[in-house]
């Protein structure tokens, strides 16, 4: 199946399709504004509108009786603004007639038309014209004489678009009688949005025709669920783009945000597994059983579990083919139902009906569907009528129909009761009355809800007859004639899904939608709460809840759903509603389970359900994790490989109940023996502070003087006269310690502003502030990453921490940091979120004789990682670079000793070395408290000690990408000589801005007073602008001060040899190793300081343009109001050089006869041309902006003053800074 071409076709459509209806209602006088009023020259007969052309738009005819229909429509609902109400209108004629055309075409290609004629293509391969358009009269379609002459006038005149459209329509009419589910027999409506071309290479039936593969109509469910997926997957783009900007889920847009085509496999599984099993339960068949290869067989019960068992299928003996009823509430494309009357033909079959008998019973008896989507509906019925066809030729004229319906809503009807107007003639009793009454208030704004309203049993069928009966009989009152085939055709539907939604059913299977519950809209956000408060947190599990009441007693409820309801806290509600029923057997299947889907973020299980309670019963549980893909998972499944039994009962045993089928006696027994965390440790989830851009930074924006980095508790906050606080917010992957890179406002104008902030919550860990603890990452898609967290922070609810007393810490930590751990955790909840609900229940497990070693081992894991972390300037603690620092091997006795003429390559290894010895020693530690917890926590046969490379979260060096190995694959601790000659270069930038000194450890100057005390082997620019440009103008120049600054760090001596090391290994192009410096300045550093810095750079770059005719960086903590006007005297020095340099070039070029020659200076004119002219226009710019002579604050972060100082004062942007990337 080429779906690449089935997306194209879907996508466009939907666009083309759109637009093409829009114009269609605009020449019926209704647009996107307003349905427009007639000119005064109107009559009855015609209505002219005025289109600014020049002469009005005339409706007339059937168009006239169109648009009242249409106009009625739109103005039906009051309480839907006419925009939304007219845009509902678009949606669904262009989806009605993709679904038409899509169904028309799939029909013709499996010739399932009587008469064998095509009407949107030919047989005969390459003939443009359909074969109904070429033989009209051979049709089966029925012609007047006049319609006859009207065919033959268009055929005369080569009209074939308009006999094209007027075929398309008749068939369409035929098949009414035959589909009324997809086409209508009296359907003004969407008749006036019908005029397609299938001569127009870009119209849609042409593209329909001629880029999807007829093969591909022949898969039925394939075709029509792709087609479908495909139509609203921009639609789904726009919806949770909207989510985005808050915008919520609307009920039109319910559909496309939820709409997820259910691998094959999978429905297999699922109604294999429940309706299979259902009948087999009652009727062993071996035959059956080995044709649904999706079947899992019952593992071996004990024998009290096969008594119950027995009795249960006593019940299930009874059952004929007919009782068999099956209910899909979430239909979709009728995926489920399709297969569902594949399996129930078996079964038919098996019993001796003959193919013809069974499609009949099926469609009469067996099969029911749902969907809050019209479109779902229109493709489901067609589905299900097509698969009848393939078993009965003559099913279209058998007046049987699915029993599939749209969930209609009754919003803008009127209530029978005190509403209208009685008549003796259409009096409806007492009982009919109360129960339209009653549909009317139920269904009030169903499409928000769709089946998941509760419907009680009630007497439909006979009000359906009884408003039947009612207009058959008619009345002369124009009132209530109106009413009987408006609002009365609108109670027949409501009262025959009314009939499904009350009624029970041997078998419930779905995929329903997926949408938390931060996303609904506030009607079924209120809804949730009222109707499903244990299940609220997500529709799929509130849809759960609606499939146990949907399926009668010892039925089977099948579902594939997202498989946080198995482990996250927000559902353990709901997990003890499931233990109430049986897990007969599940399908975990994790992460990309649906090949349209990547990443990590939609793991799903799918699961059958017996409703009832089966004590002691083993589960067959297929764990399919692993596979990457949606074949791997089928394969795996299908080898029979990752099969666990499980009593469900156990999963008590676990705090929170988590569907844990996979774990050992050995695991519970932890769990039972172990102390909870909880016990002797506080784990608090940390503060949302409600606006995180009013009051986080990244510590290094701000002015460094106003951070308080020495706060151990609350009441010491008073005191501090400073504004900002250390704020752990999880961070990354990362173990030990680390991640410490926000600050937050939290002085007493802060907090006051905060407590005022909307959404801002505390958590309750407000004791607990600035405390030391254990953190973690709170979302993570790898391992379980702990670290310590020393005193002195505040913390977020993605740095949610854990405090205990400071003799048990180390020993916590280290056995959070084990692989057993991670282990347990994942257990508990095997999400991408590690929650503190998690935690709190963790068994913690201790003997005398192991704690202090695990003390001793924790301690130095984290000086390790401390050290690894302060080797890099984002670290606040940073004290000098590596390279510059003397004697920098942390776990090595080399010392580099006094000289300064060391060379840098010398420096490079030793930094290389130490890396790596921490590297290794921490690898060791992690594998010896692996060790450890393995034997305490006798998880020998489950787990092993040793730690993948890539999971140790310190930094090893490799000389070249090349050379890292594949057990560092995935790490994000891999630095190259390039990573570490940058960062050099990093930190000698920050040198010459006077940010660091090799004078003094750590921060020189970060705001506040300038200390020239600080510097003196190395002095910073005076005036803090660095220029760069491709040839050296300047003395002071960026690279000519990086060459100065190599002499000081590392010695005149070998600062040719140095200087080589570091250029050759940053990759430049250059002929020089000065050229190459002066390349990378140029192009590379500032893209490479803005990842460094998180896009929040602390040197800003001044940049003219794509020509690099002018580039200058200056440091932000040293910005005042004058530094604008600093930069723009050397942009008028550069823009000398380069007409001092053309006039010169001009010169030569008039004295030169070398061609070689003129065309190297040429090159250099035309390139020194377009510099000069891009200064030019910068220097419009800069020097408007250095006339403001704005001033940053540096409170205010990165983000808005990069934007402030280009806004001059009357709010309009001049860009003159580098794009941040």
């Amino acid at each position: 199946m080429n779906k690449t071409a089935i997306r194209n076709f879907a996508t466009w459509a939907r666009v083309t399709l759109k637009e093409e209806m829009q114009q269609k209602a605009g020449r019926l006088g209704i647009t996107p504004a307003c349905i427009q009023k007639p000119l005064p020259s109107s009559t009855s007969e015609v209505l002219y509108f005025e289109v600014g052309a020049s002469a009005p738009l005339a409706v007339e005819g059937k168009a006239l009786s169109a648009r009242k229909k249409i106009e009625k429509r739109l103005l039906q609902d009051k309480t839907i603004p006419y925009g939304t109400a007219y845009q509902a209108l678009i949606e669904e004629m262009a989806s009605t007639w993709f679904n038409r055309l899509a169904a028309i075409r799939y029909m013709e290609i499996n010739d399932y038309f009587p008469d064998h004629m095509r009407i949107l293509s030919s047989e005969v391969k390459d003939k443009v014209d359909p074969d109904l358009v070429s033989r009209p009269f051979d049709s089966d379609l029925e012609f007047t004489t006049e319609e006859k002459a009207q065919i033959l006038e268009w055929k005369d005149k080569n009209q074939n678009d308009a006999l094209f459209t007027f075929l398309l329509g008749k068939r369409c009419r035929e098949l009414a009688a035959w589909l009324p589910g997809l086409f209508a027999t009296d359907d003004e409506i969407s008749e006036a949005f019908l005029q397609f071309s299938y001569i127009d290479p870009n119209g849609v039936v042409y593209h329909l025709v001629h880029d999807i593969p007829e093969e591909d109509f022949r898969d039925q469910v394939q075709i029509i669920g792709w087609l479908y997926q495909y139509y609203n997957s921009e639609w789904k783009d726009e919806v949770f783009a909207n989510l985005k900007k808050n915008i919520k889920v609307s009920k039109e847009n319910i559909p496309a945000a939820t709409q997820l085509f259910t691998p094959d496999w999978i429905v297999r599984y699922m109604v294999e597994n429940s309706l299979g099993r259902l009948w087999l339960s009652g009727h062993p068949d071996a035959s059956l059983q080995s044709k649904w290869k999706y079947y899992v067989p019952e593992a071996k019960q004990e024998p009290a579990v096969e008594v119950q068992l027995q009795e249960m299928n006593k019940e299930y003996v009874r059952l004929q083919p007919e009782d068999l009823t099956l209910l899909d509430p979430c239909s979709g494309s009728g995926h489920i139902l399709v297969y569902a009357f594949d399996v129930l033909m078996d079964i038919y079959q098996s019993q001796g009906y003959t193919d013809r008998e069974a499609a009949q019973s099926i469609l009469a008896h067996n099969l029911y569907g749902l969907d809050i989507d019209d479109r779902a509906y229109q493709l489901t019925y067609f589905a299900l009528m097509m698969k009848a066809r393939q078993y009965d030729r003559r099913i279209f004229t058998r007046e049987l129909r699915p029993q599939v319906y749209a969930v209609e809503e009754s919003n803008g009807m009127e209530k029978w009761e005190g509403e209208i107007p009685q008549n003796q003639a259409l009096d409806l009793s007492e009982t009919y009355r109360d129960t339209a009454d009653y549909l009317i208030d139920t269904f009030q704004d169903a499409k928000e809800y769709g089946s998941l309203i509760a419907v009680e049993p009630r007497d439909y069928a006979g009000l359906a007859a009884e408003i039947e009966r009612l207009q058959q009989e008619g009345t002369d009152d124009l009132l209530l004639a109106g009413w009987l085939y408006t609002d009365g055709n609108r109670l027949i539907k409501l009262a025959k899904q009314a009939q499904v939604m009350s009624s029970s059913f041997w078998v419930s299977a779905t995929n329903p939608p997926y949408m938390a519950s931060g996303n609904m809209s506030p009607l079924l956000s209120a809804f949730a709460k009222k109707n499903y408060p244990v299940s609220k947190a997500d529709l799929f599990a509130m849809f759960m809840e609606r499939c146990g009441a949907f399926t009668r007693e010892k039925g089977f409820q099948a579902m594939i759903t997202q498989h946080s309801w198995m482990f996250l806290s927000s559902f353990e509600a709901l997990r003890k509603k499931v233990q109430q029923k049986t897990l007969v057997d599940m399908v975990h299947l994790g992460p990309r389970a649906f090949e349209e889907i990547g990443g990590e973020v939609v793991q799903v299980t799918s699961f059958v359900l017996a409703n009832c309670q089966v004590p002691g019963y083993l589960g067959t549980y297929c764990r399919l994790l692993e596979p990457t893909t949606q074949d791997g998972k089928e394969q795996i499944f299908l080898e029979g490989k990752n099969r666990y039994t499980a009593k469900q009962e156990n999963f008590a045993k676990i705090p929170g109940e988590p569907v844990a089928y996979w774990v050992s006696k050995n695991v519970f027994g932890d769990f039972i023996n172990g102390e909870k965390i909880s016990n002797f440790c506080q784990v608090k989830i940390g503060m949302g502070t409600g606006k995180n851009d009013v009051f986080v930074r990244n510590w290094w924006e701000v002015n460094n003087n106003l951070i308080d980095f020495t706060i151990s508790d609350c009441n010491e906050l008073e005191k501090s006269n400073k504004k900002f606080f250390p704020y752990n917010k999880g961070g990354d992957y990362k173990k030990w310690f680390g991640n410490q890179r926000f600050v937050l406002w939290f002085d007493k104008n802060g907090r006051k502003l905060m407590n005022d902030t909307p959404g801002h919550r505390e958590n309750g860990g407000y004791n607990f502030y600035f405390h030391k603890g254990i953190t973690w990452t709170f979302i993570s898609s790898s391992n379980f990453g702990v670290r310590f967290i020393p005193s002195g922070f505040l913390f977020d609810v993605a740095g949610s921490t854990l405090f205990c007393d400071e003799n048990k810490l180390m020993y916590v930590l280290g056995f959070l940091s084990s692989t057993v751990a991670d282990y347990l955790i994942k257990i508990l909840n095997p999400t991408l979120n590690f929650q503190a609900g998690n935690l709190k229940s963790l068994p913690v497990i201790s003997k005398n004789e192991v704690i202090q070693n695990v003390n001793k081992i924790s301690n130095e894991s984290v000086d390790l990682s401390r050290t690894d972390w302060d080797s890099f300037e984002t670290s606040w603690d940073f004290q000098g670079h590596p390279l510059v620092q003397k004697g920098v091997s942390d776990l090595m006795s080399v010392m580099l000793g006094d000289s300064t003429g060391s060379t840098l390559e010398d420096r490079y290894l030793d930094f290389q070395a130490a890396c790596e010895d921490r590297f290794i020693v921490l690898q060791e530690n992690e594998e010896k408290l692996n060790r450890i917890f393995i034997d305490l926590y006798g998880l020998q046969d489950e787990l092993t000690p040793e730690v993948a490379d890539k999971d140790i979260t310190v930094h090893k060096v490799f000389d070249r990408k090349e050379d890292m190995p594949e057990s560092m694959a995935g790490s994000n601790y891999v630095l190259t000589k390039e990573d570490v000659m940058k960062s050099l270069l990093s930190y000698a930038v920050g040198c010459l801005f006077g940010r660091y000194s090799l004078d003094t450890p750590g921060l020189a100057y970060a705001g506040g007073d300038w200390d020239a005390g600080k510097y003196k082997t190395f002095i910073p620019d005076d005036d803090n602008v660095l220029p760069i440009t491709d040839e050296e103008y300047f003395d002071d120049d960026l690279p000519a001060f990086i060459c100065g600054w190599l002499k000081k760090a590392f010695g005149r001596e070998n600062f040719e040899a140095n200087l080589e090391f570091l250029t050759d290994a940053l990759g430049n192009r250059g002929a020089t190793p000065k050229e190459k410096l002066r390349n990378y300045f140029l192009k590379d550093f500032y893209k490479d300081h803005c990842r460094t810095y998180q896009k929040r750079p602390i040197y800003w770059l001044f940049d003219s343009g794509k020509e690099n005719g002018f580039k200058a960086l200056v440091y932000i903590h040293r910005w005042n109001q004058d530094t604008e006007g600093r930069v723009l005297l050397y942009l008028h020095k550069v823009q000398r050089k380069y007409e001092t340099e053309l006039r010169m070039l001009e010169q030569e070029l008039d004295s030169l006869t070398d061609k070689h020659r003129i065309g190297q200076l040429e090159k250099r004119r035309e390139h020194l041309e377009k510099q000069l002219a891009e200064v030019k226009v910068y220097d419009e710019k800069l020097d408007h902006m250095a006339s403001e002579h704005l001033v940053m604050d540096l409170d205010d972060g990165v983000k808005v003053n990069y934007e402030k100082m280009q806004t001059d004062r009357e709010g309009i942007r001049y860009p003159i800074l580098a794009k941040i990337k």
